[in-house]
């Protein structure tokens, strides 16, 4: 079985991205593990348990937005919510052992986008072996406004 993990926080509720998911689906048997990396507002203050419990909240709903690609409930997908810098995110579950034969990751496009501001796609290609697959929003859509 393949294990996928999809990295994305803003775009996690995007058509681009659960069409990337129904990609993998019909590849066949395969698991998901989403990744969130927190989201540190611009606009207002901020406090750890606000950016924390936001993450969570678009976890939670992208966990259920991707569980309905799957009628049957045969696939298995689970998250959880990661360091501000998915980089980093993604360097701490590895470190604990987790294997995975894709990452998926998931980005505003050029302009509005953070991770492409700070090379994060580049940055992943050469830090890790394994496949990855950027994909990229078409427009701004969140499940959960930060």
């Amino acid at each position: 079985m393949r294990r996928i993990l999809v990295v994305a926080h803003r775009t996690l509720g995007g058509e681009h991205l659960r069409q990337e998911v129904q990609r993998r689906l019909a590849e066949g048997d395969c698991s998901f593990h989403l990744l969130v990396p927190e989201y540190h507002p611009n606009d207002h203050a901020w406090t750890d348990g606000e950016v924390r419990r936001a993450a969570e909240a678009v976890l939670d709903e992208g966990l259920a937005s991707f569980r309905e690609l799957d009628p049957t409930g045969s696939t298995s997908f689970t998250g959880e919510v990661g360091d501000v810098n998915p980089v980093h995110a993604v360097d701490q579950l590895l470190l604990r052992g987790e294997r995975y034969d894709e990452i998926i990751l998931s980005t505003l496009p050029p302009g509005p986008s953070r991770w492409l501001k700070q090379d994060v796609p580049h940055k992943m290609a050469r830090e890790y072996t394994i496949p990855i697959t950027h994909v990229v929003a078409e427009r701004v859509r969140t499940l959960h406004a930060p």
